[in-house]
């Protein structure tokens, strides 16, 4: 099975005045009014401070959770348009949660990848078995096939999860916080297989992080959210005309657009 055919000529998501949130037990609006689409075969970082709907949104987008309103479009097909299957050719998405996977290897949880396209029996032929070492190989977790899930670091859990969305074979990957876990080391090693997943593969994808200056070196695309709108671009733009600096002001804290790092004035004196 290949992936999904990813048409040239449409972007690969565009936002229209979405709102997201909670509609039960009561409604409740995280972030309204949002407009943005998405570079294609490229590496884009969704940021804004605690609260902002970083998870909110990208579960919507995946279809976790409905829009409260608005309009998500992959492909330029209307999301709640998808059939579950469709869908999960198109789009594969790693979330924080550790999955139960009791004694499964990381190789068959890399295999459970290939549901969308071998069904409820989850038998893998021999093409899907190939896929799985492929998706191994590119994610650079080869080595862990034959340890058991439970028994990797972070680290090695996310390389796994990398690899199992890439057996999905979606031209989009989804991923919530795929650093939080990680020691710095980690956070650049990933981010760097990341960028070269959706350079070689030309994968598109979008993820959320906390890890700010990380995604400002290694990330091609910035979506900076706030409750009521999505300011969009690269980050050397978005630092050179004074978005990022304004989007992260705060009493103590000064970023430096040249550096594109954030400085810390020094503590004064007997404070």
């Amino acid at each position: 099975m290949s992936t999904a055919a990813v048409r040239t000529d449409v972007p690969v998501l565009t936002l229209e005045h979405l709102s997201t949130g909670y509609g039960t037990p009561s409604r409740h609006v995280v972030s309204q009014g949002l407009c943005a689409s998405l570079p294609r075969a490229s590496i884009t970082a969704i940021v804004g401070r605690n609260g902002a709907g970083k998870s909110t949104l990208l579960r919507t987008l995946s279809g976790l959770q409905p829009a409260l309103s608005g309009s998500v479009k992959w492909l330029d097909k209307e999301l709640k348009a998808y059939a579950p299957t469709e869908l999960a050719r198109t789009l594969s998405v790693v979330l924080t949660d550790k999955p139960d996977t009791g004694w499964l290897t990381a190789a068959e949880v890399v295999g459970m990848g290939r549901q969308p396209y071998t069904g409820f029996t989850g038998r893998l032929t021999e093409e899907d078995k190939r896929l799985c070492q492929q998706a191994l190989r590119d994610a650079g977790a080869e080595a862990l096939a034959a340890r058991t899930f439970t028994s990797l670091s972070d680290g090695e859990r996310q390389r796994v999860m990398v690899a199992k969305a890439l057996a999905q074979q979606t031209p989009v990957i989804l991923l919530d916080e795929p650093t939080a876990f990680l020691d710095f080391a980690g956070k650049i090693a990933l981010l760097h297989l990341l960028g070269r997943l959706s350079r070689e593969l030309g994968k598109t994808i979008l993820l959320s992080t906390h890890d700010l200056e990380p995604a400002f070196q290694l990330c091609d695309h910035l979506w900076l959210l706030s409750s009521d709108s999505i300011a969009a671009g690269s980050p050397r733009t978005l630092a050179d005309d004074g978005t990022l600096s304004a989007f992260f002001d705060a009493p103590g804290v000064h970023f430096d657009a040249a550096e594109m790092r954030f400085r810390y004035p020094s503590r004064q004196s007997g404070c």
